[in-house]
């Protein structure tokens, strides 16, 4: 199965920030969303960065409170995994592996059109296990 094909069984949007937005209100975006990584994206929606939960915890760890102020350009990863429509999930669980990371900004033509979870693909595994499992049933009970 492709990324395009588990964009058509989820909600294809994805909520965007601004490189120059706080850390603050990244934490408020990320909260308000229930999300777990925001993309930042230029005006022409092109990615040019990731901020997740994780990125935020280490920041507050390292900087304390007083690092909520700081503009997300300073600790969001520029250089993004993407991944294509025409992925498969295997090569999404790939990237997601060796990056040890949990999101997965989609491109098409250098645009941003969606955003790949863990739980997008362990849903999609969960929903492949079952029909091979029921398929199997139907064969052995007609066989």
């Amino acid at each position: 199965m492709t990324v395009q094909k588990i964009l058509t069984f989820k909600d294809a949007g994805v909520t965007t920030g601004d490189p120059s937005m706080t850390i603050a209100e990244v934490c408020n975006r990320l909260a308000e969303h229930r999300i777990g990584a925001l993309v930042m994206t230029d005006e022409r929606r092109n990615v040019v960065g990731i901020i997740s939960e994780r990125d935020v915890v280490r920041v507050i760890a390292n900087g304390g409170g007083g690092a909520l102020a700081d503009p997300a350009s300073r600790h969001m990863t520029r250089t993004v995994t993407t991944c294509n429509l025409r992925d498969t999930v295997g090569d999404v669980m790939e990237k997601m592996t060796r990056g040890r990371f949990r999101h997965v900004p989609i491109v098409n033509n250098g645009e941003l059109v969606g955003i790949i979870s863990i739980g997008d693909v362990v849903k999609y595994r969960m929903a492949e296990i079952e029909r091979e499992a029921a398929e199997m049933r139907s064969y052995i009970a007609t066989a």
